[in-house]
């Protein structure tokens, strides 16, 4: 549904990334500089790695800056679009830091979208589908409001991601600002850190040496788990549309975290064995996201199964020498 009009993502364009050096930011910005988008990136390192984006570096279309977002954002220059992705994104990150997660969820939205205002340009919010919560609803469509405990543990990422779709809605309402939201779910593939406490690289890592896989609660908990390559895809899909969103982008194939164990045995090779641990506070029991505003309005479906990506993924983890 991209119109001449709507379409940013073209050479000469110039975009400010914000968590540049983030797992799925770094696929994203390999997208657009192939596209002849310049980008201008921000990343404070907390989560992110350099060596993600390491080889772009060497590319006159691309540069770094380490900054803290929600300290500010200076860019001279043209800007056509700001895509706002920087937070932490995996429990082990966001528990750690709960105030940096909410602050870049409320202060450093607010200076990407004052940003975007001052040079006129599209506005993108990488969101989640952690604003459902633990849902009462399944699958989840974009109109659910969600199940979230506003004080729980895992609250300082479920808000600030609540908190920043309310304010991006707010600019747009108030200030006519061109905005784009985009709930990702479970996304997994090359460059995730190893020890980013994700069930996808935690499974993996564990494999490979040997040791035990730790399921939590009884394992029939269940995920719907999106190949970075098609969730890069459908972002970019979603921010050159007419679309403002919020959309669900992800995949809606649901696992159950035993299978999901017993396949990355099966893709390893390994002896581990499975074992069990208390079910963390607040964790969903299930997760799903509803595609049909992705699938209708943008002609976006993942197509990479589940056991085509974790093969490339268990070849990068190999590849880092888990021992």
């Amino acid at each position: 549904m991209t119109t001449e009009s709507s379409s940013v993502i073209k050479p000469g364009s110039r975009f400010v990334v914000t968590g540049a050096a983030g797992f799925i930011a770094s696929h994203l910005i390999d997208q657009l500089l192939r596209a002849g988008v310049e980008v201008v990136g921000f990343d404070d390192l907390s989560s992110g790695r350099e060596e993600n984006v390491a080889e772009l570096l060497e590319q006159p279309g691309f540069e770094l800056h380490i900054a803290d977002v929600s300290d500010g954002i200076s860019v001279s220059g043209q800007v056509d679009a700001v895509l706002h992705l920087a937070s932490p994104a995996s429990p082990v990150d966001y528990l750690a830091h709960p105030i940096e997660t909410m602050r870049v969820g409320s202060e450093g939205t607010r200076w990407a979208l004052d940003l975007a205002l001052e040079r006129s340009a599209r506005f993108f919010l990488s969101s989640t589908s952690e604003v459902y919560g633990d849902p009462l609803v399944h699958p989840q469509p974009e109109t659910y409001w969600g199940n979230v405990n506003p004080i729980g543990v895992r609250s300082v990422y479920d808000e600030a991601k609540r908190f920043a779709e309310a304010l991006t809605f707010a600019y747009e309402r108030a200030h006519g600002l061109d905005v784009r939201v985009a709930r990702i779910f479970n996304t997994y593939g090359p460059r995730m850190r190893p020890n980013d406490g994700r069930v996808v690289s935690n499974f993996i890592i564990q494999a490979l040496r040997g040791d035990d896989i730790t399921v939590y609660g009884d394992g029939t908990q269940t995920r719907s788990f999106c190949f970075v390559e098609d969730e890069v895809r459908g972002l970019l899909a979603l921010l050159d549309s007419d679309l403002r969103g919020p959309v669900n982008i992800g995949n809606d194939n649901e696992i159950d975290m035993l299978t999901l164990a017993s396949q990355v045995i099966e893709l390893t090779g390994s002896r581990s064995t499975i074992v069990y641990a208390d079910l963390p506070k607040d964790d969903p029991k299930q997760r799903r996201p509803d595609l049909t505003r992705a699938r209708t309005e943008l002609d976006w479906s993942p197509q990479i199964s589940l056991r085509d990506g974790l093969q490339p993924t268990i070849a990068h983890f190999a590849a880092i020498d888990p021992s």
